[in-house]
């Protein structure tokens, strides 16, 4: 789950050219403008990641201009992910425990871009709790984890921006979800139209296994249609054997989107050995959309043959931080 509020370790201050008054903070794999004098290297702060909903209480008063939400901003030319806030904004007794997550405790919450409304659709129920959701961690808090696999053969997607779509068929029912949740059949909403164009039930039935197939809905409608696609479309990104709770591997999950005749997103690295230098894998997601010359949204990174480790699935994503100024 992710930690939208936690204490960590300031790693180190370094001046920003040209500024007087404010300093760049590493802290985790995320850079951060903060007041100069405010905080020392190796102080623990209350760190805030973008997307955090700040509640309206006096000591975030300032933020009301803002919606309450943490953005990815520009500062005297340097980039600022994230807030730091000092540890007096903490309840009393709290414990002072570098990593320790406060998201409930100081009341944050998660921004959520509205649904739009072709996608929304009439709900069947919660989404499915025998498929994973398709939430990608950031880069920017894995650096054990970049250390652990560092080396490791990959193959990089480029991250679409639209909207999470699951199709699956188990024990020969066929279904239909949004990010949250199970969609009740409608020819209105998009997610069901493009299934049925796709004869997706029809196609999932001719398989051996009980398949679910997750990708990335774009189009008219949906967060302001960048590649400008009429219509709507799938690209997809995984596909998982439901029965043996696991995902497929890249070349095996590349073979059954042919068999199928459905659309992949963009592959635009197919062994590349992975950095565990968050800066350089950063850098590298800065580029231009393959399905239109427009900021790409970001990169997600995976092994070509499916690892894991004591935290779950190694899958992340980079989100570029130029995509982030200009859309959100």
């Amino acid at each position: 789950m992710r930690q939208l509020a936690s204490i960590q370790r300031i790693r180190k201050l370094e001046p920003i050219l040209g500024a007087d008054a404010i300093l760049k903070a590493s802290i985790l794999g995320w850079e951060v403008v903060v007041k100069k004098g405010e905080f020392k290297e190796g102080d623990l702060c209350v760190y805030c990641e973008i997307d955090s909903l700040l509640p309206d209480q006096p000591a975030f008063a300032f933020l009301k201009p803002h919606k309450m939400r943490i953005r990815t901003i520009r500062l005297r030319g340097q980039i600022s992910q994230g807030i730091c806030f000092p540890l007096t904004v903490l309840p009393a007794k709290i414990e002072l425990v570098e990593g320790k997550e406060v998201t409930e405790v100081l009341g944050v919450k998660k921004y959520e871009p509205p649904m739009p409304a072709n996608l929304a659709g009439v709900a069947k129920g919660p989404f499915p709790s025998w498929i994973p959701k398709t939430d990608e961690t950031r880069v920017q808090i894995l650096q054990d984890r970049l250390n652990a696999f560092q080396g490791e053969s990959c193959f990089i997607t480029e991250k679409l921006d639209g909207s999470s779509a699951t199709y699956y068929r188990r024990d020969g029912e066929f279904g239909v979800c949004s990010r949250n949740l199970e969609l009740l059949p409608d020819p209105k909403n998009s997610l069901w139209k493009f299934a049925e164009d796709k004869q997706l039930a029809e196609k999932l039935a001719t398989l051996d296994r009980d398949i679910a197939l997750q990708g990335e809905i774009i189009g008219e409608g949906i967060q302001g249609n960048k590649y400008g696609i009429r219509g709507q479309t799938v690209y997809f990104f995984n596909a998982f054997d439901i029965d043996k709770y696991q995902y497929l591997n890249f070349g095996e999950f590349q073979d059954l989107l042919s068999t199928l005749g459905l659309a992949s997103v963009p592959v635009l690295e197919k062994n590349y050995q992975l950095s565990n230098n968050i800066s350089e894998l950063v850098h590298l997601s800065i580029g231009k959309s393959v399905l239109k010359p427009v900021r790409r949204e970001g990169l997600v990174i995976r092994p070509l043959n499916e690892q894991r480790d004591m935290e779950g699935r190694i899958s992340f994503k980079v989100i570029n931080p130029e995509f982030l100024l200009k859309y959100e």
